[in-house]
């Protein structure tokens, strides 16, 4: 899955992506060729930190020391050894990649069916944002360490889950949802004292970024204080975006940008998309089968009309209802950590990258592999349209397009 899946990205990356930009431009084809193609947006502020340190100061502009070290860190080291800042990245998180796979793969093995384990693990290699598994992005390495701390929790080897979630905690934000996942899973179900270490040693991560910024800024809390000039500028209450986005859904871009009446179209089409929807919902037993293949049409066709809207509140709602779903089927553990990373998704209100942060929470692939164990024709239909969604974005971001 990782090997396939993963050829599929950097072919389409390296070999036609520069085919399709030099019929725009040939300085297009030029700037998104080889290795280059794989950095792209935060790509480049790994780079920065990379080559010129972090930066901060307290002026609400937005800068590097919101990214956290430990993946820059790691490109450093490499890039020591002769490889380039494109090679070390990709290297590092391909492999941090595989490695997760392979580590919740086995655990999922060992407390559940081999055909969940099979289905949750196609879906983490061809969910569309697995993209960020290959490219200059922390989702690969983050995956490993997270998976590994949980799975070692469950295994009640404590010193390896600490010291796994000291690694998430410092390669980004999201791994502090492992510290209160783990205090309130050690109380729930009155494990030992080295339980809750784990917890207090997972914090030695941030701790030690904190105490950088600190020493470096004089701002112990810098990489938070930038985060609100990383919010969109005209986001006047939390959730607006959410709503924004919502209406581009369930209105159009056009007439949700206006205000106003000016593609009657669109809703012309969602009309005829919610009526096929109910149509195969209330003969949905006489149909049989056949309602299953519709639904996947009805799926596509939402798509196709709504674009972005559709796949980023599918992916961020769909995952809470996932979490939901199998709460009964998961470790607490699991559980706690998927709301917790929830509500730091939530806290910004921001709605860009929030579909790729839902991603590299690990249990909800697990939860979508219990569910599609269940009902495996929707399995073969979701790999198939993941499978062509990862084809595109990784196109559109070898181009400089923005995906997540």
């Amino acid at each position: 899955m990782w090997a396939f899946s993963r050829i599929i990205v950097g072919s389409l990356i390296v070999f036609v992506t520069p085919f399709l930009s030099a019929k725009v431009s040939p300085d297009l084809a030029s700037n998104h060729f080889g290795w280059n193609a794989f950095s792209e947006w935060d790509s480049l502020q790994y780079k920065s930190i990379v080559m010129n340190g972090y930066q901060y100061a307290n002026d609400g502009e937005g800068y590097n020391v919101a990214f956290f070290p430990l993946y820059p860190l790691s490109i450093k080291i490499l890039m020591f050894w002769g490889l380039s800042f494109e090679n070390a990245g990709v290297l590092i998180n391909s492999l941090g990649f595989l490695a997760a796979l392979i580590l919740f793969y086995k655990w999922i093995l060992e407390n559940h069916s081999k055909n969940i384990a099979q289905w949750s693990i196609a879906i983490l290699a061809w969910c569309p944002f697995s993209l960020f598994c290959t490219v200059i992005y922390t989702e690969g390495l983050f995956l490993f360490f997270s998976i590994g701390a949980l799975v070692f929790f469950e295994k009640k080897k404590y010193i390896l889950a600490g010291i796994f979630g000291s690694l998430s905690t410092a390669t980004r934000v999201t791994g502090l949802a492992l510290i209160p996942a783990f205090l309130f899973a050690s109380w729930r179900q009155n494990r030992k004292i080295l339980a809750y270490l784990s917890a207090i040693f997972s914090m030695i991560g941030i701790f030690s970024y904190m105490a950088y910024c600190w020493f470096q800024f004089h701002e112990p809390l810098a990489f938070l204080k930038v985060q609100k000039a990383w919010n969109p500028p005209d986001q006047s209450f939390w959730g607006q975006g959410w709503l924004k986005m919502s209406s581009q859904l369930l209105f159009g871009f056009i007439n949700t940008k206006y205000g106003t009446l000016k593609d009657p179209l669109y809703l012309v089409a969602m009309l005829i998309i919610i009526a096929l929807a109910l149509a195969l919902w209330c003969y949905r037993k006489d149909w049989g089968v056949k309602s299953t293949y519709g639904c996947f049409f009805v799926i596509f066709l939402l798509w196709i009309v709504s674009g972005n809207p559709f796949i980023n509140l599918g992916i961020v709602f769909g995952g809470l209802y996932l979490l939901w779903h199998s709460r009964s089927q998961l470790p607490i553990s699991y559980i706690l950590y998927g709301i917790f990373s929830f509500l730091i998704i939530f806290s910004s209100g921001r709605t860009a990258s929030a579909e790729r942060y839902v991603y590299a929470i690990a249990p909800l692939s697990l939860s979508l592999g219990i569910l599609l164990d269940k009902y495996p024709r929707w399995g073969y239909g979701t790999i198939i349209f993941f499978g062509i969604l990862l084809a595109i974005y990784s196109i559109r971001f070898s181009q400089g397009l923005w995906v997540a």
